[in-house]
């Protein structure tokens, strides 16, 4: 849970601060100045140009987070006379000057001589995050590594030709996360770039579990020596990568697939299906120390490698139509985690910035402050404020755009 209790005053604003402070935010503006000086001293001046200031820069993210509550196709929407068009907000700044602000907005202005990371660009701000991230909250024993459902605008989907979502799908990153599976808070960011020579580009990881087994490691970087249990899916669950986290008192269970997983060390009897018919709920267990390889059945062969649970302690899968499956603890308990991943997914994907820019580095940044928004309303949910005023997610998202723009004080309404 949370590690400071807030105030039962405490806005949407004071939540969004705990990831984001002002000296993050005074940041942005002075690299955005730096920026638009040196862009004018190559291409020259821009007479229509004024130096931001903090609280233009409060308004800008404000304009942006409204696209993640109200979905438009372009930001820009909200000056116009059409569907979309927002009043209320759109007289805090004019049209031009927020094109203007969103044409020189950098967090990192200069490339240092030392930079050779392709998200030199933001890696300060994914720091300061993450700081955030691990000082405000303690996550719960249990925790799933996996890559979180970004949702693209639901209006767009439903509309497009497969060929130009197959276009709109093409990002040069993957996104991935440590959360934690009782409240959905997200411990960690872990973000890999597709294409790029560098230690961290795909030139130097040949074959993708070798590129999942450095995601979970670098996700799970702080997690070392906390007893924690960390569920998988089947690209990142490997043997060799279990063991090597029991080393550091990390405890895993994971779903394998023949084709997905890394199967190195895995005996072959355990991952071909045996050829007498099997009734539902039956199971076959092999053991190596710790580790356990357990092939269950239900409508098909599932196997799942751990070392969090004993094979032995009995479980239940409980079906509607079926009623209760026997199975061992440790199904039972991926089946839950992974359950309470898809509600989250549910609930808060929908919530992601939709402003879509080009450059790589920007898009990280709107996905990571989209996320420290859904952080920031999970620890509001769990705080006393929230017993005061009672917030959807979408009226939370509301009141922090209205806050950043300064059209509310920010003490909640009785």
């Amino acid at each position: 849970g949370p590690t400071r209790k807030m105030p039962l005053t405490a806005s949407a604003m004071d939540f969004f601060q705990l990831f984001v402070p002002d000296n993050v935010l005074k940041n942005m503006v002075v690299q955005t100045n730096m920026y638009a000086k040196k862009y004018q001293e190559r291409f020259g001046s821009d007479d229509a140009w004024i130096d931001v200031t903090l609280t233009e820069m409060k308004a800008f993210l404000g304009y942006m987070i409204s696209t993640s509550i109200h979905h438009c196709e372009s930001v820009l929407s909200i000056w116009s006379s059409g569907f979309y068009s927002n009043k209320s907000i759109a007289l805090i700044m004019t049209q031009s000057r927020f094109e203007k602000i969103l044409k020189y907005f950098h967090v990192v202005a200069f490339r240092s001589s030392q930079t050779t990371h392709g998200l030199y660009k933001i890696q300060p701000f994914l720091d300061s995050l993450q700081n955030g991230f691990d000082s405000a909250f303690r996550p719960s024993q249990a925790q799933v590594l996996h890559e979180p459902l970004i949702d693209e605008d639901p209006v767009f989907i439903a509309t497009c030709t497969e060929r130009e979502l197959r276009k709109r799908k093409k990002r040069k990153f993957s996104l991935w996360v440590r959360q934690c599976s009782s409240t959905g808070f997200i411990c960690q960011i872990y973000v890999h770039l597709k294409e790029g020579s560098g230690a961290d580009g795909l030139d130097a990881l040949k074959n993708k579990p070798q590129l999942h087994s450095m995601v979970a490691k670098s996700l799970c970087q702080n997690a070392s020596g906390k007893n924690y249990i960390i569920f998988t899916g089947p690209s990142i669950t490997s043997l060799n990568l279990f063991e090597e986290f029991e080393k550091q008192e990390i405890y895993c269970c994971g779903l394998l697939s023949a084709r997905k997983s890394d199967c190195t060390g895995l005996p072959p009897s355990m991952l071909s299906n045996p050829e007498t018919p099997q009734s539902r709920g039956q199971y076959r267990i092999r053991m190596k120390g710790n580790m356990s390889l357990i092939c269950w059945y239900n409508k098909g062969h599932f196997r799942f490698l751990t070392n969090a649970y004993s094979p032995v302690q009995q479980g239940v899968i409980i079906k509607r139509k079926s009623g209760e499956i026997p199975c061992p603890m440790a199904v039972e308990a991926f089946a839950a985690h992974l359950s309470y991943i898809c509600k989250y997914d549910d609930k808060y994907s929908k919530y992601f910035i939709s402003h879509k820019p080009n450059k790589t580095w920007q898009q990280v940044f709107w996905f990571a402050i989209s996320i420290a928004i859904n952080n920031a309303y999970i620890l509001y949910k769990m705080s006393e404020a929230y017993h005061v005023t009672r917030y959807s997610r979408a009226q939370f998202g509301e009141r922090l755009v209205k806050e950043l723009l300064g059209l509310e004080d920010t003490s909640p309404s009785h």
